[in-house]
């Protein structure tokens, strides 16, 4: 008997398929794991991208103050963020920080340090964290 136990420990034939076959399944599961990871990642910021929605809903040009207020609505599934705001493609400075959630509006006031002119016309874009834009074209009554 021991002469056969002997036989059978020193045939490493039938080791080297096994093991590689072992190191093959943890190769796939492994590489399963992070591609199933990668596209949750993925997909989810793609959804929170997707779903935000905002509206400039009013926007008024406070003669008293030299501000420009512009009433806010998110009709997204995200809460938003401001990041930016520019007019003319010129960065200005506003109320912050300014966070709308979920079916939430308010007013942004931009600091105009320079003012505006009458009957002008200006460029309003307003940025969220996650790069949204929100822009349009407004004149001066």
């Amino acid at each position: 008997m021991t002469e056969k136990l002997k036989r059978f420990l020193r045939d490493k034939r039938a080791i080297t398929p096994v093991l590689s076959n072992l190191l093959l399944t943890v190769v796939a599961v492994a590489a399963m794991a992070i591609a199933t990871t990668a596209t949750y990642v993925i997909t989810t910021n793609l959804k929170e991208n997707m779903s935000e929605r905002i509206i400039a809903e009013d926007l008024w040009f406070n003669n008293s103050t030299r501000n420009i207020s512009v009433y806010l609505h998110n009709v997204g599934k995200v809460a938003i963020h401001v990041s930016a705001v520019y007019v003319n493609h010129t960065s200005h400075y506003f109320t912050s920080p300014f966070i709308l959630e979920i079916s939430e509006h308010g007013w942004l006031n931009i600091t105009m340090l320079d003012g505006w002119s009458p009957s002008s016309l200006y460029y309003v874009d307003i940025v969220t964290t996650r790069g949204t834009h929100t822009a349009d074209y407004y004149r001066v009554p």
